[in-house]
């Protein structure tokens, strides 16, 4: 019985935490299956990052209730736009939705995002061209591309904004065009995202030998990457090596 009493008092101590500190009351649920290994996530993920401050520690304790509830931001930013229904909460919505993968609410986001007098905002214009490439519509995605080049040259000729360009380009099966937008980002675009893409539509496009040689130079560069920055890279290195046929 002692043990049993014993085995829950770190459930306990984090419980109350949870009530004074004002915590989502999820925790409390965690706490109560998981008397040995929750008071350990409740530790790492809330209070050693209210007790170091630091920014390190609020990542590792953001990432740990990221991975618990990975809707959380989604939620958060839905419940601000539903009390203060402005364009900045709504962009905010998109981004969760994005960082969720759920590319169609996204769209649907920044597709009212760019109704009235945000018509004209080319970081909205670019964000929901990418939103239209991610559900498969490059005809609409090269409309507010192009609706960018008008308002802002500069913002349409930017690396990101003409590697959206090859996207569209490829989807469009503009192939020369969309051959001359890969090469320009991919020695441009920071990360390996645009020389992934450009390895890929080589190779859909019967250009094995210089997809080859693109892959080759994906594969130096991620050796360069810090190893913290290393997962998020390795998903384009792995689509580039599974366009190839390495997968």
């Amino acid at each position: 019985m002692i043990m049993l009493i014993l085995s829950y008092l770190p459930s306990l101590l984090c419980g109350i935490h949870v009530v004074r500190t004002g915590q989502q009351m999820y925790w409390l649920w965690i706490l109560v299956i998981a008397p040995m290994l929750g008071p350990l996530i409740y530790f790492f993920a809330v209070i050693m990052p209210e007790l170091a401050g630091g920014r390190t520690a609020r990542n590792v304790g953001k990432a740990a209730q990221n991975a618990l509830d990975p809707e959380r931001n989604f939620r958060s930013a839905m419940r601000a736009l539903e009390d203060t229904p402005t364009v900045g909460n709504r962009m905010k919505v998109a981004q969760a939705a994005e960082a969720l993968g759920r590319w169609q609410d996204a769209e649907a986001q920044w597709a009212l995002c760019v109704d009235g007098h945000w018509a004209e905002d080319t970081t909205i214009l670019l964000n929901h061209a990418r939103a239209l490439l991610e559900v498969g519509k490059p005809a609409e995605a090269l409309q507010r591309l192009d609706q960018t080049k008008k308002l802002d040259q500069r913002a349409a000729d930017t690396p990101s904004s003409v590697l959206l360009y090859a996207r569209a380009y490829e989807g469009l099966g503009r192939n020369e065009d969309a051959d001359n937008a890969y090469r320009f980002a991919a020695d441009r675009v920071p990360g390996l995202e645009a020389g992934a893409r450009y390895v890929a539509f080589m190779a859909k496009t019967g250009r094995k030998s210089d997809a080859e040689i693109g892959m080759a130079e994906i594969e130096r560069r991620f050796l360069k990457i810090a190893p913290p920055l290393r997962p998020e890279a390795r998903i384009w290195r792995d689509m580039a090596a599974k366009a190839l046929g390495r997968a």
